[in-house]
Parts: C-alpha cells; structure tokens; sequence
C-alpha cells in the first residue's frame, strides 16, 4: 500500500533539482576560483555562499550535511589562509580542488550508511507518508551514488589535471562540467522513470 502511495506522489518530485545544486554551489564557486593564486579568495566566497545559501536553515535548525560540511570547510581554509604564510600552504594552492572534490564525494557517499543527502532534499517537496516508502529510499539511494560518484571522479580528474598540465583544461573544465549536468539530468529524470517502471 505504501510502495502504491509512492507510485501515486510524482506531483512533487522526490528531489528538487535546485535544492540540490543551491547546495552544490559554493563547491562550484570554490572550484571555479579557486587556482594557485586566488584558493583564499575561492575559499572566501564560498564561505560566503553557503552562509546566505543555508542561512534560513541554520534559522530554523534544519541545516542539512552538505550545507554543514562547506560552512565548516571553507571557514577552516578561510582561517589557515589569514593565519599561516604562503609557503606553509603549497599543498593548499596545490590540491584544492582535488581535496574539496574529494570531500564532497566522501560526504555523499558516506551519507548512504546513515541517510542518503539527497533525501534531505527530497523530504522538502514529498509527502511525509511516502519517506518511508520503498521506492522513496530506493531512488534516493541512487541519485546519491550517482552524485557522490560524480565528485570521485571530479577528484581523479582534478588531480589528473595537476600531472599533466597540459591537459588542465580538459581535466579541470571540460570533464568536471560534464559530470555535472550527467548529475543534474539523472536527477531530474530518473524518479519518475523509476516510479514509471514501479507502477
């Protein structure tokens, strides 16, 4: 009866895209900014971001771990930037990216043992009697490994960009936008194929 309920709810998406990538976007920031003359700057910005980004979940008490893990994050990054002298920070400039990559993916990833970050989102705009409901967690679960995957592999390319600087901009642009939007059209298509193919 409940997997039936769930079939039943797609006039609310079991994830809003946009919440999803509003949270995504001071890692997008960082990413965008960040290289090995402006990472403080990136590391700012982003910071910024997800404090207005979050600000009215941090309000009612609702903050969600992505939003937790880039506040904490760029303020960690943001104060060795004010506190420590450039040369004890070439592995910052360095690997950036690669470990702000990396973090997103582990979070995503490790959300999966406990509550999968997307349906953080997904409770948002679907009814309270379909969270419990097979196909609810189902789809949640995938959408959280594909973006949790995307970010792994943003790592790997991010790092592939720092050994061969050749190819930097197809392993810090090119591949990384692509894995994004891969991420975003699963997002938005595959809850309702997969409830389609329940029903």
């Amino acid at each position: 009866m409940v997997q039936q309920t769930a079939a039943r709810a797609p006039a609310k998406k079991p994830v809003s895209t946009g919440g999803v990538f509003l949270s995504f976007a001071p890692w997008i920031i960082f990413g965008v900014v960040a290289s090995p003359s402006t990472w403080e700057y990136a590391a700012l910005a982003a910071l910024v971001a997800s404090i207005v980004l979050s600000g009215g979940d941090m309000l009612r008490g609702t903050l969600r771990i992505l939003d937790m893990t880039g506040i904490v994050f760029f303020a960690v990054l943001t104060v060795l930037g004010l506190a420590l002298a450039r040369g004890q920070l070439l592995w910052v400039e360095t690997y950036a990216q690669v470990i702000s990559n990396g973090l997103v993916a582990v979070v995503a990833l490790g959300s999966l043992f406990a509550d999968p970050f997307t349906a953080q989102y997904a409770r948002e705009s679907t009814p309270r009697d379909v969270w419990d409901s097979p196909v609810f967690k189902h789809i949640n679960q995938v959408l959280t490994v594909v973006w949790g995957t995307a970010f792994a592999l943003m790592t790997l390319s991010t790092w592939l960009a720092i050994r061969f600087p050749a190819q930097d901009d197809w392993f810090n642009w090119v591949v990384p936008i692509a894995l994004l939007v891969v991420a975003v059209k699963v997002t938005e298509r595959y809850p309702e194929s997969y409830k389609a193919r329940t029903t």
